[in-house]
């Protein structure tokens, strides 16, 4: 036996030993869970062979089973020295049975589909490929993942952070004996994220040990866990509203839900409250809210400072297409940056499943007759544009059923643009739009509502729309101008423009998005039809928006405008989409592959309306006379001048930064506002040292917000570093006017743009007229 056999047989052994050892926690985390005997449960406690697929040569079988935490699943490596390999259900987007990676479809033969599934990972984790012994065995690994993912979802907060905590507290016992040395009391405090001196861990200890036996155990660490977990700025509101002994009655809440949380609410309000919320039976029956209650009621997501009633789609559907902002997308097709990074269907999947409603396809001749998609004239890998379209086509509509755009990037030869032409039509079939909607030739665009479930291609046309409508004889193939994609005008100035020849096939779908070159908004406005559109580079559209507003904001009132990043982002940047969404801007496309503030700021824009994806712009950028113009501010409808007052009060379980055990969370909250330059601001907290479990601020500013329509406020937590830039810890962006008032818990979302399953902040807002 090899050395590596041998390493991988202990690996095992250690692994089942420590399963053997855990399965009192495991009993403990199934209870909390509600699960019993689930057959599913125990399918994945027992865990079994896999074969990973990683490339033609590379399939190697490998043991995978579920942890005694319940939500993470290990699996073996052959590699020496290498760290246990484990993944947290929490990170998984999707599981999909069958061959439908790229990497299955390419590396295992048409046979085994039924035996293969993958597990896609949020953020930028790579697929994991899996195949199973058989069909059946294929989809209980499916089913089981799901159901368990599912289970954890379903979770409320407290029973959340009880599982989390009960994790810690079994890493922490070292020996598995269920007890908790003041040393192991010291590694769990590390282990939550707060370092304390030991004279404070030695009192806390002894406080807890009441039987004076040098550990905790049973009711001892329970205490711990109460002791942990009590919220001191809880027990000062409810103290506050608790006049009935101790208790809220529904007159007491009541009272609080209009005074603090500035809600409308009755009687009946309260009861149903108390009759959801109220764990305590005898509580509830004399229709009284204990502490607990109320703690359980500030954590319904109804009340969270997200307004529901902007969750679901809640604005007007009916204006036509260019009157909404829309979530849009550049170089779609990238996994990374754009000189050598992976092409892959997946980033498409990945960005329509964020509400993307506009995607890029750059289309070059390939082999075989069949064009592909890449960064041209780079090493980016290579897609074939029919499995982008399959692709599309499945996933267009998971997220918003609202219309998906196709904006070409076309380089392809008349006959591979053919090709293109048939795969789109095949493909997409009906939902592709190959006519203007209704009779005869249309004045404006239609609606998103109209448009529900529909395609549009964004690219050249040989002639006008129009012609469609007029006695001419069919426009053979012939030269359209195609413009460089750069952002040096100079440069373009001296490259004279390149001739395109298009193919009437393609030509044709192309309806409500024709792109044209923009040669000034006076030209615009007189020469140009409303579906005629330009594509502007980031620095073009910049300059626009500061040194013309007005004038970019009318032609914007009529027009589609697609800005790009600029070409020197070969790293996959992105700029600040604000000033360009001021300017009445639709599609503002980033590179949605790259984590940064500015896709937060992007995700927080599309948060609303039922991540549809479209967001209708206020009335004054949509009003072709309007005289609005971001910059000079000059007084009109959009001056609606607010007062926005917000304390930041606590934050409860922050991740930790660095895996390494000592490293805790210096924590540290920004609150930014972003919009038109007079409401740019930013303020922020003193810094808690050594605690992101629990740190507490009380501290309160105050932001002038002239324009709330277009604002945007964001909460960014970070890790304190007083020799660098502080490191990120985690961010929630939201529209200033989807903020409930009073006291509010705000989800946090990590780096990636996934909501850290018990990551909060507690904030108190007020939003008054100037």
């Amino acid at each position: 036996m090899s050395c590596l056999q041998r390493q991988d047989e202990l690996s095992r052994s250690q692994e089942l030993q420590h399963y053997a050892a855990s399965r009192k926690v495991i009993q403990m985390n199934v209870k909390l869970l509600g699960m019993e005997g689930d057959p599913d449960l125990q399918f994945l406690l027992q865990g079994g062979d896999l074969l990973k697929v990683r490339s033609q040569s590379w399939k190697k079988t490998r043991y995978f089973r579920l942890q005694e935490d319940c939500k993470t699943m290990w699996h073996e490596s052959k590699k020496p020295f290498r760290k246990t390999p484990t993944f947290s259900l929490y990170d998984v987007s999707a599981l999909r049975l069958g061959r439908q990676s790229e990497g299955l479809k390419k590396y295992t033969e048409e046979q085994v589909d039924g035996r293969c599934f993958s597990i896609i990972f949020k953020g930028h984790h790579k697929n994991l490929d899996l195949m199973a012994s058989s069909e059946e065995e294929a989809k209980q690994w499916v089913n089981s993942m799901e159901k368990m993912i599912t289970s954890l979802n379903n979770l409320n907060h407290q029973e959340k952070t009880e599982h989390w905590i009960l994790t810690c507290m079994t890493k922490a016992d070292k020996n598995k004996d269920d007890k908790l040395s003041e040393s192991e009391v010291k590694n769990f405090m590390r282990l939550i994220n707060v370092d304390v001196d030991d004279e404070y861990t030695e009192m806390l200890f002894k406080k807890c040990d009441t039987s004076k036996t040098g550990y905790l155990s049973g009711e001892e660490i329970k205490h711990l866990y109460e002791l942990l977990t009590d919220r001191e700025e809880i027990d000062v509101i409810y103290g506050e509203y608790a006049r009935t002994t101790g208790y809220m009655n529904p007159d007491n809440l009541v009272e609080f839900l209009m005074k603090e949380q500035r809600e409308k609410a009755s009687l009946t309000d309260a009861h149903r409250i108390i009759d959801q919320c109220e764990p305590d039976d005898a509580a509830k029956a004399k229709k009284l809210l204990s502490k607990d209650g109320f703690l359980m009621y500030l954590h319904r997501p109804e009340t969270f400072i997200l307004n529901p009633d902007h969750k679901d789609v809640y604005q007007d559907m009916s204006q036509p297409l260019n009157h909404y902002f829309i979530s849009s997308s550049h170089n779609t097709y990238l996994m990374e940056d754009q000189l050598k990074g992976p092409s892959s269907t997946e980033a498409y999947v990945r960005a329509l499943l964020k509400g993307c409603r506009c995607v890029e396809l750059d289309c070059w001749d390939g082999s075989d007759n069949e064009p592909v998609i890449y960064h041209g004239y780079t090493l980016t890998s290579k897609i074939l544009f029919k499995d982008v379209i399959k692709a599309i086509k499945q996933y267009a509509f998971k997220t918003s059923e609202y219309p998906v755009i196709l904006s070409l990037e076309n380089h392809c030869s008349v006959e591979q643009q053919q090709v293109m032409a048939y795969h789109m039509s095949s493909i997409l079939g009906s939902a592709l739009v190959t006519k203007p909607l209704g009779e005869g030739m249309p004045s404006t665009f239609p609606s998103p509502e109209e448009l529900k479930g529909k395609f549009l291609i964004k690219g050249k046309r040989l002639n006008k729309l129009e012609s469609l409508f007029k006695q001419e004889a069919d426009t053979e193939d012939t030269d359209v101008t195609e413009e460089e994609e750069s952002d040096d005008e100079e440069e373009v100035q001296k490259k004279k423009k390149k001739k395109l020849k298009l193919a009437k096939e393609l030509s044709d779908m192309v309806i409500y998005c024709k792109s044209v070159h923009f040669d000034g908004f006076d030209n615009a406005r007189n020469h140009l039809s409303f579906y005629e559109m330009s594509s502007f580079k980031e620095g073009k559209a910049k300059k626009l928006a500061t040194e013309s507003a007005n004038a970019y904001i009318r032609h914007n009132v009529d027009k589609l405008s697609r800005i790009y990043p600029a070409g020197s982002r070969t790293d996959s940047s992105n700029y600040n989409p604000v000033s360009l969404w001021n300017a009445g801007c639709q599609l503002v496309a980033l590179n949605f592959q790259t984590t940064c503030e500015d896709m937060d700021v992007n995700q927080g824009k599309f948060m609303v309306n039922g991540k549809s994806g479209y967001i209708l712009k206020p009335a004054y950028l949509r009003d072709r006379a309007t005289d609005f113009d971001p910059i000079t501010l000059t007084r009109g409808e959009w001056l609606r001048h607010k007062i926005f007052h917000v304390m930041i009060i606590s934050a409860q379980q922050l991740p930790k930064v660095s895996k390494k055990k000592s490293s805790i969370v210096d924590a540290v909250v920004k609150v930014e506002i972003h919009g038109v330059p007079a409401d740019v601001a930013t303020k922020e907290t003193h810094v808690i040292h050594n605690n992101g479990f629990n740190p507490s601020w009380n501290e309160s500013f105050q932001f002038d917000v002239y324009v709330p329509e277009l604002a945007l406020v964001r909460f960014l937590v970070e890790d304190y570093d007083s020799t660098s830039d502080n490191e990120f810890v985690a961010q929630c962006t939201l529209p200033f006017n989807s903020l409930q008032m009073g006291y509010r818990h705000v989800l946090l979302l990590n780096k990636s743009g996934n909501i850290l399953p018990s990551a909060r902040l507690f904030v108190h807002v007020m939003v008054v007229d100037a």
